[in-house]
């Protein structure tokens, strides 16, 4: 059952912080989960939440520190020495620690790497921490088991167990010759059910799929989505085993890939958090606003041009919403199937392929809502019939319009290298806003003559 947080919890927790009772602040957290403590911390403030996190020990709080939100965490790292931010870290595995410490200033950086105690630890951080953090080589820890092709199955398990002390959980084993390049990997039934002076070599599985340190987070996270991965081995480029990335940190991977494309999709340019300041907030939103507002601008330009229109003929005036919307709606539906395809790269078929189903597709939808909207204007809104067949052809022609530029747009950013969830936000509903509105006018000028 998933915890949740009471008041009575919380009342308590701050009792015993007050009274300084810390043996009774260890035995009501002592059985719960480090992501459920770090929700609580969460809740308290700055002062009660590193209160409560010097009382508990290392081997808890360490993993306490990586749920916490980025706020917390810095200002609880800020009240802890150089020594006490080393004994975190040295509980956790080294792609953990790294991130923990590339938080840090540069100064202090060097002074938790030299108080960790594990000499070996420390490198392999150091190491880590070279490699950008969008990237394999950023994401991988060094903890992982490998044997060697040339050793028998006795070595290789005696070799195993020393290995294993290290890591948290084994998701594979993986073989490697004398120059540590990676060869496959090592079926434990294999391992179990062979005899122990067969060689590695005869027996493990050639067909590994693997990554270099520079591949790009979002391809690593795509690589072990297709092929459902617990884990995946990193290569440098030699060929050489250097780690192996975790389904957990891909978990972390997808889950700000799609915060960064959802807020890209609702006009927001950078990455805010809802506890984020005001100002925050505005350098975030406001870029998009005004592309929006200058949009806007355009369409009363365009509006302008048609206004002797709209005085002889004041009827048009009433459905330019409705086109303008079924524009934007239709361009942000087009839109967000190709940036959902590219994301998952399950989009097949050329281009041109793709814009013919697009405007069968559109086709079809728009003479279903042209002969709604023909229907309900003439029938419950008493339009003549003229105009009835000016909104409903402009309708059938903006759906198809709005439909094509939503499939080409975000093809054309991803050619280009730019995150295509911009297709799908107020970049995409402006522009089919404003050629919805012209594509109505210009209809209604060739066919009222005017």
């Amino acid at each position: 059952m998933e915890f949740k947080i009471s008041k009575n919890l919380i009342l308590e927790l701050e009792q015993h912080i007050v009274n300084k009772n810390d043996k009774e602040l260890e035995a009501l957290l002592s059985d719960m989960h480090h992501a459920d403590i770090a929700e609580i911390l969460d809740e308290l403030d700055f002062d009660e939440a590193t209160y409560i996190f010097k009382v508990l020990d290392s081997d808890k709080t360490a993993e306490i520190l990586l749920e916490l939100e980025d706020d917390l965490r810095e200002n609880i790292l800020s009240r802890l020495s150089a020594k006490e931010i080393a004994e975190e870290l040295d509980e956790l595995d080294t792609n953990d620690a790294a991130d923990i410490i590339a938080e840090l200033s540069q100064d202090l950086k060097a002074e938790v790497i030299s108080e960790l105690n594990d000499v070996e630890h420390a490198k392999d951080i150091v190491d880590l921490l070279r490699y950008d953090e969008n990237s394999a080589g950023g994401l991988m820890g060094k903890e992982l088991v490998k044997v060697n092709e040339n050793w028998n199955v006795l070595t290789c398990v005696k070799e195993m167990r020393i290995q294993a002390e290290n890591v948290s959980r084994v998701h594979s084993i993986y073989v490697v010759d004398d120059e540590n390049r990676l060869k496959g990997r090592l079926s434990l039934k294999d391992l179990l059910t062979t005899s122990t002076k067969t060689h590695i070599s005869d027996i493990y599985i050639r067909k590994v799929n693997s990554v270099n340190v520079d591949t790009e987070d979002v391809e690593v996270a795509r690589i072990m989505q297709k092929y459902d991965l617990e884990a995946i081995p990193v290569v440098d480029e030699m060929g050489r085993l250097v780690g192996r990335i975790t389904i957990d940190d891909i978990i972390d991977v997808i889950r700000d890939e799609a915060d960064q494309d959802y807020q890209l999709a609702a006009g927001i340019s950078k990455d805010v958090e809802a506890d984020d300041s005001i100002l925050e907030h505005t350098k975030a939103r406001l870029p998009w606003l005004v592309l929006a507002l200058l949009g806007g601008f355009i369409s009363v330009k365009v509006l302008g041009l048609f206004e002797g229109a709209m005085l002889k003929h004041g009827e048009l005036f009433f459905f330019t919403p409705l086109i303008a919307a079924m524009a934007g709606n239709v361009g942000v539906q087009s839109s967000a199937i190709i940036v959902q395809g590219l994301a998952n790269n399950t989009l097949s078929g050329s281009l041109f392929s793709r814009l013919v189903k697009e405007v069968s597709l559109s086709l079809l939808n728009g003479l279903i809502l042209a002969v709604i909207l023909f229907v309900g204007s003439h029938y419950l809104l008493d339009v003549k019939i003229v105009i009835g067949v000016i909104v409903t052809t402009a309708l059938v022609s903006v759906i198809i319009i709005a439909s094509l530029i939503g499939t080409f747009v975000p093809l054309l950013l991803d050619k280009f290298g730019i995150d295509p969830a911009l297709a799908t936000g107020p970049f995409i509903t402006t522009s089919n806003d404003i050629c919805g509105i012209l594509i109505y006018f210009s209809i209604a000028r060739i066919i009222l003559g005017f």
